[in-house]
């Protein structure tokens, strides 16, 4: 059984905050790997100014920088387009694995928009990190609402293969302030610059 943190998003682009979560992800929760999941394209996010996913894809291998994070267009091949039924399907292609949902505090500030978010939390435990300036209002989201009765203590963390579903850990961190939206603010031709198209 491969113990396997799961971080989904668009990654337009992959930096230094996302191997930095991994990195504590892989020791605070004892897994062997991390996938990133880079997502053809995010349902809550616009288009425009997405950069194509090849772009995206070698932006996450060349920030990665480890060899127990695995970037990954898993969803295009899957043909998959919300995160539970890409869940659902890697849970039957690697049935002896074991997967955790690793995401940003501002995502679980609107986890609740997600496709079946309920389902998807009782598919797999959930590890949330602080993101600055969306700590609180992750903790005051409607899906923490729903989702706070679980709520695991943070020494717990390498514990989540026996945790009864739903699951959610919130796991401390140094606030990181690096974002893909600061970086594309500050070179809105990131992708053509340094991955141009083949």
């Amino acid at each position: 059984m491969k113990r396997i943190g799961l971080l989904g998003g668009s990654f337009n682009p992959a930096h230094g905050g996302h191997r930095r979560i991994s990195v504590a992800a892989l020791a605070q929760l004892g897994l062997d790997e991390i996938w990133w999941l880079v997502t053809p394209q995010n349902p809550l996010k616009p288009v425009a100014g997405m950069a194509l996913l090849a772009a995206r894809l070698a932006s996450a291998a060349a920030a990665a920088r480890h060899p127990r994070i695995r970037s990954l267009a898993i969803e295009r091949e899957l043909g998959t387009t919300y995160t539970v039924d890409t869940i659902a399907a890697l849970q039957r292609r690697f049935p002896a694995d074991r997967f955790i949902w690793i995401m940003g505090a501002d995502n679980l500030a609107q986890f609740h928009r997600w496709h079946d978010w309920r389902g998807l939390a009782r598919r797999v435990p959930i590890a949330v990190f602080a993101r600055p300036g969306y700590s609180d209002n992750g903790l005051g989201a409607p899906a923490m609402a729903w989702l706070r009765r679980w709520r695991r203590a943070s020494g717990s963390d390498r514990d989540w293969t026996r945790w009864t579903l739903p699951a959610i850990v919130m796991l401390r961190l140094r606030l990181d302030s690096r974002s893909a939206t600061s970086i594309r603010a500050s070179d809105p031709d990131w992708a053509a610059r340094s991955f141009p198209p083949a």
